[in-house]
C-alpha cells in the first residue's frame, strides 16, 4: 500500500468536497432539489462515459455489479439527494458540523465491507465524536432545523457506506474507474428524470446557481472522487477516511466567505471539538 500516497490523494478528495455543501446551498435557492441531484448526476455521467470510451476501459465483471449499485446509490444518488433537501431548512455552515460524523461512518463500514480492524481506542474517540454533534443536534428548537438535521444525519449515513463500498472496489477497479461506473450505472435513469422534473423556467444566465450545479456536477460527483477512493484504496478506508476531520474547516470558510452565512461561536467550537476526537481516533485507525 502507498499510503503516502494515499493521504495525498484523500486529501485533495476532501479539499474538493468542502465547496460541495456551499454550492449546492447556492443552487437550491433556484432548482429544486430533486432536479439539482438528477441534474449533476447526468451532467456527471454523461461525463464520465466519455471517459470510459475514450480510455476503453474494461467492463466490470457481473460481481462488482452489486458493488458499483451500492456506490451509485449511496453518493451518486443518496447523498446529494438528501444534503439538497436539507440544506432547504439549515443553512451550508450549520451543517458542515454534521461532515463530522463521515469519518465515523465511512471507518464503521471500512470494517463491515472492508475487512479493516482498527483498534479499541479508535472506536472511542469516534463514537465521542458522535455524541458531540447529536447533542448539538438536540438542542435545535426549531422543527425546521430539526427536519435538516435529520436528513443530514441520514445523508451522511449513506455517504459512509457508499465511500467504503468504493474504496473497497478501488483496490480492484481504480479510483476514478469505479465512480466512473457508477455514475454510468444510474445515467439512463437520471437522464430521463432529469427532463421529467425540469422545471418550466430556469434562473438568469447570470444567476449564482449556475455555478453550484457546474461546481456540485464536475467537481463534487467526478473530480472530488477520483482522488478521493483513490487515496481509500492506497492508504486504507478507516485510516484516510479520518482526513474528512478537515471538511468542516474548509467548508464554514467557504461559507462564510462565499455566501456571507454567520458562523455561530456555538457552531465552530462544535466542529473543533468533533475534529478533536476524529483526530484521536486517526491516531488509532490501524
Amino acid at each position: 500500500m502507498d499510503r503516502t500516497g494515499g493521504w495525498i490523494n484523500g486529501f485533495l478528495g476532501v479539499l474538493i468536497f468542502s465547496g460541495s455543501l456551499p454550492a449546492t446551498r447556492v443552487a437550491v435557492a433556484n432548482f429544486d432539489p430533486l432536479f439539482l441531484t438528477v441534474a449533476r448526476a447526468a451532467i456527471a455521467g454523461m461525463l464520465a462515459l466519455c471517459l470510459l470510451l475514450a480510455f476503453r476501459e474494461k467492463r466490470p465483471g457481473r460481481a462488482d455489479l452489486l458493488s458499483l449499485l451500492v456506490v451509485s446509490l449511496g453518493v451518486v444518488i443518496g447523498f446529494p439527494l438528501l444534503t439538497a433537501f436539507a440544506l432547504k431548512h439549515i443553512t451550508s455552515a450549520h451543517s458542515t458540523v454534521f461532515i463530522g460524523l463521515l469519518p465515523l461512518a465511512t471507518a464503521v463500514f471500512g470494517v463491515l465491507r472492508g475487512g479493516e480492524r482498527p483498534r479499541p481506542v479508535f472506536w472511542l474517540f469516534s463514537c465521542l465524536g458522535s455524541a458531540i454533534v447529536a447533542g448539538f443536534a438536540l438542542m435545535r428548537e426549531d422543527a425546521a432545523s430539526s427536519v435538516g438535521d435529520l436528513l443530514m444525519l441520514a445523508a451522511v449515513i449513506v455517504c459512509g457506506l457508499g465511500y467504503a463500498e468504493g474504496g473497497r472496489l478501488s483496490r480492484k477497479l481504480g479510483g476514478w474507474q469505479v465512480i466512473s461506473w457508477a455514475l454510468v450505472l444510474s445515467l439512463p435513469v437520471m437522464l430521463v428524470l432529469s427532463l421529467v422534473v425540469m422545471p418550466p423556467s430556469f434562473p438568469d444566465a447570470a444567476s449564482t446557481s449556475w455555478i453550484g450545479l457546474a461546481y456540485v456536477s464536475l467537481f463534487s460527483m467526478l473530480i472530488g472522487f477520483i482522488f478521493w477512493y483513490r487515496g481509500l484504496a492506497l492508504g486504507g478506508i478507516a485510516a484516510v477516511g479520518q482526513l474528512q476531520l478537515l471538511q468542516p474547516f474548509f467548508s464554514l470558510a467557504l461559507a462564510a466567505v462565499l455566501l456571507h452565512e454567520k458562523v455561530s461561536l456555538s457552531m465552530f467550537a462544535v466542529t473543533l471539538a468533533v475534529v478533536a476526537c476524529v483526530a484521536g481516533a486517526k491516531k488509532f485507525a490501524r
